[in-house]
């Protein structure tokens, strides 16, 4: 189960990718104070090394993490916010609205249906004109194709950790009824450890035109 592959890895390996955030973190933050976002989730906050900059910042951060042990550690490092102990497939866990949400290497963690119900979820939380920024795993990157087929382009690369990896169609279609408006390639240093190629990876923004719960249509603005 993910909840115990994460639970143990928290565990035993504490801060696996040290304290900086990632480049697409400082992406994600640059877009948020560009458009006035205050009030923002994370789904999959760990520790906190990305939701650390957000807050810094003055941002009003509210986290999901599914390992007790990752959110021990982000309030012993003096991450002083709400984190919601669960999955990300069993959102929502409060009636909150957000300006913004961010999701950093997560949802291509799931299946197919959880992938869908993430999306619906994180939408019904986003308040109208809020931005959402994922990055995904490309089919770009040096790991698509190894370890144990599962589906199309989705591997089993390690115990319990299965990963699906998005091209430029399959990011249209799963997000685009989610208001899509921006997908670009990127190249994600591997800060935490020396000798090692950048991730290739998607960034995907999305934004809620509409101050409605999902639709089933994307806005006649998004495109790739």
């Amino acid at each position: 189960m993910a909840s115990e592959y994460w639970e143990n890895r928290f565990k035993n390996e504490g801060k696996m990718w040290k304290l900086e955030p990632s480049d697409s973190t400082l992406l994600a933050l640059d877009l948020f104070k560009a458009n006035g976002i205050e009030k923002i989730l994370i789904p999959g906050f760990g520790y906190g090394r990305n939701a650390r900059v957000f807050i810094d910042n003055g941002f009003r951060v509210t986290g999901i993490e599914i390992s007790q042990s990752a959110i021990e550690i982000a309030k012993a490092n003096g991450l002083d916010c709400t984190i919601h102990h669960g999955s990300v497939t069993t959102m929502p866990f409060d009636n909150d609205q957000f300006e913004g949400i961010f999701c950093y290497a997560l949802i291509h963690l799931l299946n197919k249906r959880e992938r869908k119900d993430f999306l619906k979820a994180c939408y019904n939380q986003l308040s109208k004109n809020g931005l959402m920024v994922f990055t995904v795993a490309s089919t770009q990157m040096n790991m698509y194709g190894s370890g144990k087929a599962i589906s199309k382009d989705r591997f089993r690369i390690s115990k319990g950790l299965n990963v699906f990896f998005y091209d430029d169609k399959a990011v249209s279609n799963e997000f685009s009824p989610f208001g899509l408006v921006q997908c670009s390639d990127i190249e994600e240093p591997v800060k935490y450890m020396s000798g090692y190629d950048a991730m290739k990876l998607k960034l995907v923004i999305c934004k809620k035109v509409h101050n409605s719960s999902f639709i089933t249509t994307p806005p006649n603005d998004c495109s790739l």
